[in-house]
């Protein structure tokens, strides 16, 4: 199911909730698909609970089921199982495992959010593929289903029909993925845009400005100094031109840094350039080297070595991964893939 499906039939997400469920595991894909509905897509979601009844989530919010388990009629484009903190509670429920190979049993995909993947590790779906959960139970879900290929560092991950995600609110990156799938890049942005998140959030990144993260000072000449650094990025903010404009000596002008903001001059300067990069590389088709000029590095090379130290990848990826969800390359075997 690739590409853009406009004018077809609309696509079935069914969402199977229990007692215990985690909210987020469930509200955040829906919106990602009802957003989805408002630029092009076509799904139907419907919310399933093993005998049709109302569900109260693990943060104590009630949830309608809109059918039981018996009453789902056709099969579903995709299956999504949510996770919940009783996770080693939920994977003793028989019945509810049985409610998991049951539906998957009729659905084309079969997703689950955080420690749903337990659910169907338990169930026995994710015999000997690829996948994740949150970051604090990999080990322990390697651990007890030792037929499964955990990976600790992935966002999301793909092994044919089976997909699983990381922690609460990764199953957006995974709902997003799927609608690039269905529907295009084209439309999976415009959804990202819309709810303000990435469509794959890069390794390490911090999805707040480096300005709003320094410390409120009440030093005026430091709030100018950290203000005209992001006003012009590119600009020299080498310690001594900024110890010159500011009429200080670079030693006091390095204990304010310290003292008043937490850091040091030249670690902003360089957290505010990235930022700046980051926000060329998602908006522009500027080259390496442009955008390195721009924004102060001065090389592609003195870039490349900045995002690696500060987000994990190179410019490239980084660019790669904003302007798609990186579904194909999920869904390839990784290098290092543990066990």
């Amino acid at each position: 199911m690739n590409g853009n499906r406009s004018g077809t039939n609309p696509l079935t997400v069914t969402v199977l909730v229990f007692p215990g469920a985690r909210l987020l595991d469930v509200t955040g894909p829906i919106e990602v698909f009802a957003t989805a509905n408002e630029f092009g897509a076509r799904y139907r979601v419907q919310i399933v609970s093993e005998d049709g009844a109302d569900v109260i989530t693990s943060a104590g919010t009630r949830i309608s089921a809109d059918r039981s388990v018996d009453d789902v009629r056709g099969p579903s484009d995709v299956l999504l199982i949510p996770g919940g903190p009783e996770w080693e509670t939920l994977i003793k429920d028989d019945a509810l495992l049985d409610a998991v190979r049951r539906l998957n049993g009729t659905a084309a995909c079969t997703a689950s959010v955080c420690t749903g993947a337990f659910l169907l590790a338990a169930a026995g779906l994710l015999d000997g593929r690829r996948a994740t959960t949150h970051w604090r139970f990999t080990r322990q879900l390697a651990l007890r289903y030792p037929s499964v290929w955990v990976e600790p560092d992935a966002v999301f991950v793909r092994d044919g029909e089976m997909m699983s995600s990381a922690g609460v609110s990764a199953g957006i990156d995974l709902s997003l993925a799927l609608v690039e799938e269905h529907y295009g890049a084209e439309v999976a942005r415009a959804v990202a845009k819309d709810m303000v998140v990435f469509m794959q959030r890069p390794g390490g990144q911090s999805q707040f400005s480096v300005r709003s993260q320094v410390p409120y000072t009440w030093h005026e000449l430091l709030r100018r100094i950290l203000d005209a650094v992001v006003e012009d990025p590119g600009a020299d903010h080498s310690l001594t031109a900024m110890a010159r404009r500011s009429g200080v000596s670079v030693r006091h002008l390095t204990r304010l840094f310290h003292e008043e903001a937490g850091t040091t001059p030249g670690r902003y300067v360089e957290q505010v350039r990235v930022e700046a990069a980051q926000r060329l590389l998602e908006t522009s088709d500027a080259s390496m080297a442009v955008v390195a000029r721009r924004t102060g590095f001065g090389s592609s090379e003195s870039l490349r070595r900045a995002f690696a130290r500060h987000l994990g990848v190179t410019p490239g990826a980084f660019r790669a991964r904003f302007r798609t969800t990186g579904m194909l390359l999920n869904d390839a075997e990784p290098a290092g893939t543990s066990r």
